[in-house]
């Protein structure tokens, strides 16, 4: 009777849910491809079969419970991953080596890290009412008074201080225009990316006169793990990142306690879904949007920053971040306007983006049709399995006091 009990609990019952099922049955479509792959190799075609037939069988009962486009994308990965596990046993250990190496973790959490701060950032402003499709420009304000903060400071904490500044004050103006003033906020937001187009090409023309950076600017450190950094795998998967990458998951964390477990976070969405009840109930909307705004500023900075005083190695160029701020808005969107599931679609660019690098070894002369394979997974992953989101209510609506 006991144990019959704990099969009729809560924590079984959310075990048997079509969406725990389904997601799941994702999960093994995935791995069926990956089983030929360091640091697995299972070379035998039966293994990628059977874990590929029972992610589709997953995706089947999830589909007989009422969740078919989950349903379907479970069988769907669970099809694709037979294909391209059989595929990967055909091909040699050298060249699946050559890709599948451990440093492609590294190199995932390293493209997906400027996503997830911008992300994160453009989380806080849309959960409190305000789109901000001017994150690109206060990530590339960030990439550049970063290095120079860090040049002329002389160390990557002043760097990433005065990245912080700037990319605050880029997103106070966008905060004005869509809050005081009530402009379109999408406007305002385009607005907001060419005038830090301007401003950095301008500074940089006029503080470095166009040319490299000198040589030597403080860069963000690298975490050596001391029991990992020495492991087969691990070592070269985690062993070594970049300090922003470890503050980029525990930002993650952290924000989803702020937004959802802390009063501040309640006024946030209070805003964001009803601000006129906010403010029956003694919110000031306009303070609370007006520092979400900022701190979306301050966070999409530190992921500018990051690409110039982390990933690029104390380096700036003109137009710098090349589009990182949309796809950071894609990945909010993709993940439903909540950290996690931001992190998840940041770490899908991230991996699909890395993997577009080393693809090439197989086709040379198909190098840049992989460059396409973040863009075609995102679209995939957003049309097929995740399919509409739902913002917050009131999110890009003025909102006017009466």
């Amino acid at each position: 009777m006991i144990a019959a009990a704990r099969l009729d609990g809560p924590i079984w019952q959310r075990l048997r849910s079509p969406r725990t099922v389904g997601t799941v049955g994702l999960v093994l479509g995935a791995f069926a491809a990956f089983l030929a792959i360091p640091p697995i190799e299972a070379r035998g075609v039966l293994w990628p079969i059977l874990v590929g037939i029972l992610a589709a069988a997953f995706g089947v009962w999830t589909i007989t419970r009422g969740e078919r486009r989950l349903g379907w994308g479970a069988v769907a990965g669970g099809i694709i991953g037979i294909g391209l596990g059989i595929l990967a046993t055909r091909y040699g250990s050298d060249n699946l080596n050559t890709v599948f190496r451990a440093d492609l973790i590294a190199s995932t959490f390293v493209f997906s890290t400027p996503l997830i701060f911008a992300g994160i950032g453009g989380m806080f402003s849309e959960r409190s009412g305000v789109v901000n499709i001017g994150l690109e420009g206060m990530m590339l304000m960030g990439a550049f008074w970063g290095v120079y903060g860090a040049d002329k400071t002389g160390g990557w904490v002043g760097g990433l201080a005065i990245a912080m500044l700037a990319g605050g004050l880029m997103a106070l103006v966008h905060a004005f225009f869509a809050i005081h003033l009530r402009a379109d906020q999408i406007v305002a937001g385009v607005a907001v990316n060419f005038l830090a187009l301007g401003i950095t090409g301008y500074f940089f023309f006029q503080l470095y006169h166009g040319q490299d950076v000198p040589v030597g600017v403080p860069t963000i450190p690298r975490v050596n793990i001391p029991w990992i950094k020495d492991l087969h795998f691990l070592g070269p998967a985690i062993g070594h990142l970049n300090l922003m990458i470890w503050l980029s998951f525990a930002l993650v964390i952290v924000s989803y306690f702020v937004v959802f477990k802390t009063p501040i976070g309640l006024r946030i969405r209070a805003c964001g879904e009803h601000p006129r009840a906010a403010d029956t109930v003694g919110i000031n909307v306009y303070a609370v949007r007006y520092g979400s705004v900022v701190l979306s500023g301050v966070l999409a900075s530190l992921g500018g920053a990051y690409l110039s005083i982390g990933f690029g190695g104390g380096s700036f160029t003109d137009n710098m971040t090349a589009g990182r701020g949309f796809i950071a808005l894609a990945a909010l969107i993709f993940g439903n306007w909540r950290p996690f599931g931001t992190f998840y679609a940041a770490l899908l660019f991230g991996f699909s983006t890395a993997l577009a690098y080393r693809l090439p070894v197989y086709s040379g002369s198909a190098a840049t049709l992989f460059q396409t394979l973040p863009y075609v997974l995102t679209l995939i992953a957003v049309a097929g399995v995740i399919g509409r989101t739902v913002p917050p209510a009131a999110d890009g609506k003025p909102y006017v006091k009466q």
